[in-house]
């Protein structure tokens, strides 16, 4: 009789722990989806479309870049200058980008990123994420945008681009 109720005691001992078990990997696993849901949506905030655009009687120069959710870009510059050389011109670029904090650092890989259509090369090219502090509750506007810091591409530095 001693012998069985120790024996009900183990078995039910060992439920218990199972079960603790089973809702410890739940809880793991839930804690773990949500700071991947956190970090996506913290890298995502960069994510769409940027815009610039210049022009005057006799110019227009228009860019685009635009930043994809899995770490790629492409850009698209247009000018129509009125007595250049060529007049009208479309120039493009891709590659990689990365983010740490604030700044985006954007790489083209000259093998698979770069070809006839593809010229523009943004190695070594260098942005800063600029949009309001959300702890900022001032009536005060500020547009979100990307700030060139650095660029091989000489007309690419300290331009801001403005997101769409």
């Amino acid at each position: 009789m001693l012998i069985r109720f120790y024996v009900s005691i183990l078995v039910l001992n060992d439920l218990f722990l199972m079960k603790l078990l089973n809702t410890m990997r739940l809880l793991i696993t839930v804690l773990l989806f949500l700071l991947k849901l956190n970090l996506s949506a913290q890298s995502n905030q960069f994510v769409g479309d940027y815009t610039r655009s210049l022009s005057s009687e006799n110019h227009k120069i228009e860019y685009k870049l635009t930043l994809n959710p899995y770490g790629t870009f492409e850009f698209h510059s247009y000018s129509n200058i009125q007595g250049g050389n060529p007049e009208e011109g479309n120039l493009y670029g891709k590659g990689k980008l990365s983010a740490k904090d604030n700044l985006i650092t954007f790489s083209s890989d000259k093998k698979t990123d770069l070809d006839q259509k593809y010229t523009l090369d943004f190695t070594n090219s260098t942005a800063r994420f600029i949009v309001k502090n959300p702890r900022d509750k001032s009536d005060k506007i500020v547009k979100t945008k990307l700030q060139f810091l650095e660029s091989e591409i000489f007309w690419m530095r300290r331009i801001d681009i403005f997101k769409s």
